[in-house]
C-alpha cells in the first residue's frame, strides 16, 4: 500500500513541474504565431465566401 502513495506523490510533483513548464513556455512567448498573421493575406481570398451578384439587367423593349 506503501507504493501507491509513492507513485501517486511521484507523479503529482511530475504534473505539477510540467505544468509550470507550460506556464513558463506560454509566458515566455513560445506558443505565439508570428508566421500566420504575414501569410494569411495571401490566402484571403480563399477564406472569404463572396455571394454570386444576384442583379438582374432588364432588357430595354422597343
Amino acid at each position: 500500500m506503501s507504493v501507491i502513495y509513492v507513485l501517486l506523490t511521484i507523479s503529482i510533483i511530475i504534473a505539477v513541474l510540467f505544468f509550470i513548464a507550460f506556464i513558463k513556455a506560454v509566458k515566455s512567448g513560445q506558443y505565439d504565431d508570428d508566421y500566420t498573421p504575414s501569410v494569411r493575406i495571401l490566402f484571403e481570398d480563399e477564406l472569404v465566401k463572396t455571394k454570386p451578384n444576384k442583379t438582374i439587367k432588364k432588357q430595354k423593349s422597343n
